[in-house]
């Protein structure tokens, strides 16, 4: 028995897992999905002073409760930076830490460090305006979704907490890459935001060579949401690391 503690990306809430959960389950696993504070179901405790370091304590504090060891965190999108956090502060917890298509952070780098300024601009402008300093979701379509996906994810997406978009993220490399690693890449179609990522998982020099070693790359043909998309295949990956 594994036990898969599941992290959602930007806008998405433990909801977004909801094709993915039950099937964890039934093949016996134990499987919890966290919401992220001041997003879904916690978006009335959305608040300007929400940091990096606040999501990073809603996993830690979520996997105490649970008393869950020997995890596989999977963590998707803007989790990746969490996910990199919790391994580096916990590594002996883990099992397995899967990077669904999600953020590669170099040690001293933001969430945004990555992001064209195009992009970077845009939401810390938005957030900058905005009195909970938040900035609004995308459009489903550009994580490839259409018709009733579509509508179900823009339901319920919620404004993302400013403060962890640009609050650097510092860690040790070594440390985390301890922690046997699988990358999920997402390519029909990529998000632009992740590019930089797909590069660095390739790269034997990233994070001075510790990356490569004890990390592997799996593809999948769907967008940025396969756990909406294509949650059937996601799953099959999932219980190979079990």
């Amino acid at each position: 028995m594994a036990n898969f503690f599941l992290v959602h990306g930007a806008w998405h809430g433990a909801w977004c897992w909801q094709r993915v959960l039950p099937a964890l389950i039934r093949a016996g696993h134990r499987a919890h999905a966290v919401t992220l504070t001041g997003v879904g179901e916690r978006a009335h405790l959305l608040h300007p002073g929400i940091t990096l370091d606040t999501h990073i304590q809603d996993i830690l504090a979520a996997m105490d409760a649970e008393e869950m060891d020997d995890v596989v965190l999977v963590v998707h999108s803007y989790a990746g930076m969490l996910g990199t956090a919790v391994a580096d502060r916990r590594p002996e917890r883990l099992r397995h830490l899967v990077y669904l298509d999600a953020v590669l952070p170099k040690p001293g780098e933001s969430w945004s460090s990555t992001h064209a300024s195009a992009t970077r601009n845009a939401r810390i402008g938005a957030s900058q305006a905005d009195p909970m300093h938040s900035f609004p979701a995308p459009d489903p379509s550009v994580f490839g979704l259409s018709a009733e996906d579509h509508d179900w994810v823009q339901r319920r997406q919620t404004p993302h907490p400013g403060g962890p978009y640009t609050q650097v993220l510092n860690f040790d490399p070594v440390r985390v890459a301890s922690v046997p690693r699988t990358f999920i890449n997402c390519t029909e179609p990529p998000l632009g935001t992740i590019d930089i990522s797909r590069l660095r998982m390739i790269d034997p020099k990233f994070w001075d060579g510790s990356w490569l070693p004890g990390s592997q790359v799996v593809e999948m043909t769907t967008g940025h949401d396969p756990m909406v998309s294509d949650p059937e295949v996601l799953v099959q990956h999932l219980l190979s690391l079990a």
